[in-house]
């Protein structure tokens, strides 16, 4: 039974991975796939207990899905109403190589509180109006692509990983940001000094000052208080849970029953602006990116599922015998993640490495390893870090990979020769700054 259950996972997997060759969504083979292994448990086991298992990681996946649906829905109703270009329109320099560090800079701390593929869309959609010879643009996605995912790492809220250890207890906010975000911008700092020899001196041929305009009967104002209220709303989810201690997701909701208030009372306050072209939520909410949604419930449940075989608590005991170090086995994670969708890996990790308190660290076999597993533990931390920046290494390594590739067309051998060896200096940099602050007890 195990070995058809991890068969049918790496078969389901690698369809995931060929989803552009073979022509069949994702989302449609993680639902199939999670389904038969859960049926297989049923089959070979009890009924009742299969159930109870079953509920409790729906549960735990549900938590996700709600916080992620409210996140896209306000960043989409922020990009609806030309927020972002309020942020955008302010780039003016055409030097290449301050160009090249301002929007590696906006895009780290951008990514912090967007999700990395819409912050690259945003990035990648202006630098079209800056640099208009298309290889030198190519270095610069290729440098957005890395702040993205750097930018996601070191936050509670930039990345799906992030957000998947924060709601589920393995990390804290404070903490976090604390410990990740001189790795993560390290981990930007490096590759763009090095990418800086690679545009060369001189000015860009596009206008970096080009107006953009705002979608049809959106004022400044308007743009600028979804901009000012959605931003802070985000903002706020962390700190609303470091208060009273309930899930994120019901921060979530409550920033998003607020925003959807003040849109209701903003257009109704413009009688004169016709229904068709008022971005309301409820609007908004028909163009939210379900596939992506089904696509991690369908691949949550199947890790579930085999954390429910034991699976996963076996590879761990393999891991602590043949490793039994949390740099080695996060840094192998991070290289895994240019290949493998961190999404999974990273459910995977948190099943085969249940959060542990202090009590029962003190009293394993491993005192001093078990510590790297307690919450916001040291091997949580570098499985954020690694997870998020080693996305990097590949240009298919992370959706803000797939997106510039996809809007850039960016060649997949150039990447591996010229970027590939950036963002692993940028990677090494990151994790040894994590193993300096380990050290100093920072």
């Amino acid at each position: 039974m195990i070995i058809t259950l991890i068969a049918i996972f790496c078969a389901g997997y690698i369809l995931i991975a060929l989803e552009h060759k073979i022509r069949i969504n994702k989302s449609a083979v993680a639902l199939v796939m999670c389904g038969i292994l859960w049926a297989l448990l049923s089959l070979a086991g009890h009924d009742a207990q299969i159930g109870t298992q079953l509920a409790g990681q729906l549960a735990d996946t549900c938590e996700i899905l709600i916080y992620l649906i409210g996140a896209m829905t306000i960043v989409d109703l922020i990009d609806t109403h030309g927020g972002f270009s309020v942020i955008t329109s302010r780039i003016r320099t055409r030097d290449k190589r301050r160009l090249l560090w301002l929007l590696a800079i906006i895009t780290f701390f951008m990514s912090a509180v967007l999700d990395n593929m819409t912050t690259s869309i945003i990035m990648i959609m202006l630098l079209r109006r800056i640099v208009t010879q298309q290889r030198e643009r190519w270095i610069f996605a290729s440098l957005i692509v890395i702040a993205a995912n750097s930018g996601g790492a070191w936050s509670p809220i930039g990345d799906v990983t992030t957000i998947m250890l924060w709601t589920r207890g393995n990390v804290s906010a404070g903490p976090l940001m604390y410990g990740l975000i001189l790795p993560a911008l390290l981990s930007v700092v490096v590759p763009t000094a090095i990418a800086t020899h690679l545009v060369g001196k001189g000015e860009t041929s596009g206008q970096a000052s080009q107006a953009v305009g705002l979608p049809q009967g959106v004022t400044p104002r308007m743009s600028r208080t979804i901009l000012t209220t959605g931003v802070a709303g985000l903002l706020f989810v962390p700190i609303f849970k470091e208060i009273t201690g309930l899930p994120p997701y019901m921060g979530m909701t409550i920033v998003l029953g607020l925003l959807w208030t003040l849109t209701e009372i903003l257009y109704d306050r413009r009688r004169d602006m016709e229904e068709s072209i008022q971005n309301r939520v409820s609007k908004v909410l028909k163009h939210i990116d379900m596939p992506t949604i089904l696509f991690f419930l369908g691949i949550l449940l199947a890790v579930g599922a085999l954390q429910s075989a034991g699976i996963l608590t076996g590879m761990a005991h393999w891991l602590d015998k043949h490793m039994h170090e949390p740099f080695a086995i996060a840094g192998l994670i991070g290289i895994l993640s240019s290949v493998i969708d961190n999404v999974p890996l990273v459910a995977a990790c948190m099943g085969m490495y249940p959060v542990v308190d202090a009590a029962t660290a003190a009293a394993s076999a491993d005192p001093a390893f078990m510590q790297n597993f307690v919450a916001d533990g040291l091997f949580w931390h570098l499985l954020s870090y690694a997870a998020g920046v080693g996305g990097s290494l590949l240009i298919i390594g992370s959706a803000a990979g797939v997106v510039a590739m996809g809007l850039e067309k960016i060649d997949f051998g150039w990447y591996l020769r010229r970027i590939t060896p950036l963002a692993l200096a940028g990677y090494l940099a990151g994790m040894l700054m994590i193993w300096i602050q380990h050290l100093m007890g920072w």
